[in-house]
């Protein structure tokens, strides 16, 4: 699909119709997108909870509860649904493991490049634990990647909800996100919209150009 296409044709699901799946070689290039996505200094803070069963999506709407019930249905008629986490520290030790993948890529030409790389890294690392924000920072780029996963589904053609609706500590509780030191950042739940789906056929709606710009 056309990219432009892509961004005026998708919307946010609001009901799925509870028989159809996506394809797994589809739901591999979902996976590629979210894997593919940037990140500040690369750190990749982030780790993807998938759930295509019936079981797995259970879990996940413990989650909606009270008064995120009417999220609910939203989980289970999917087709799949991601949990996109946000790690709550970045530990020397993983940044060692982003670094090694880099040089296992074929990113430094010398040790000294390798060591110039993880000075760097490690210094932006140090600078949002002073500032206590290091939690907030990682959100922040799983934020990223969850604008990627959303326009990857558009232009496949798959539907897709951005859920922030949820009890967080619920979801960390289920999968003991908190021991891994990761946290829910949003749920999203893909697959194909229901024929009950009002959302599907209302125009889509956005602020004009002149109100969103400002030349300088």
């Amino acid at each position: 699909m056309d990219l432009m296409q892509a961004l005026k044709q998708r919307y946010t699901t609001k009901a799925y119709d509870a028989e159809k799946r996506i394809p797994e070689d589809v739901v591999a290039k979902l996976k590629d997108a979210l894997r593919l996505s940037p990140s500040s200094i690369n750190s990749q803070p982030w780790h993807f909870l998938i759930a295509d069963t019936a079981e797995g999506k259970a879990r996940i709407a413990k989650s909606a509860h009270g008064g995120f019930a009417y999220n609910a249905p939203k989980i289970t008629d999917a087709s799949h649904v991601f949990v996109l986490c946000a790690r709550t520290k970045l530990t020397p030790e993983y940044v060692d493991v982003v670094l090694d993948q880099e040089q296992a890529d074929g990113r430094f030409a010398s040790g000294a490049e390798r060591e110039g790389r993880e000075k760097s890294c490690k210094g932006y690392v140090a600078l949002h634990e002073q500032l206590g924000n290091t939690a907030a920072w990682a959100q922040n780029q799983t934020y990223i990647s969850l604008g990627f996963l959303l326009l990857a589904a558009g232009e496949l053609g798959i539907d897709a909800t951005p859920i922030e609706g949820f009890d967080k500590a619920v979801l960390t509780e289920e999968f003991k996100l908190a021991g891994q030191d990761l946290a829910p950042a949003v749920v999203v739940s893909l697959g194909y919209h229901a024929e009950t789906d009002f959302n599907a056929g209302l125009p889509k709606s956005r602020l004009p150009e002149s109100a969103v710009f400002s030349s300088i």
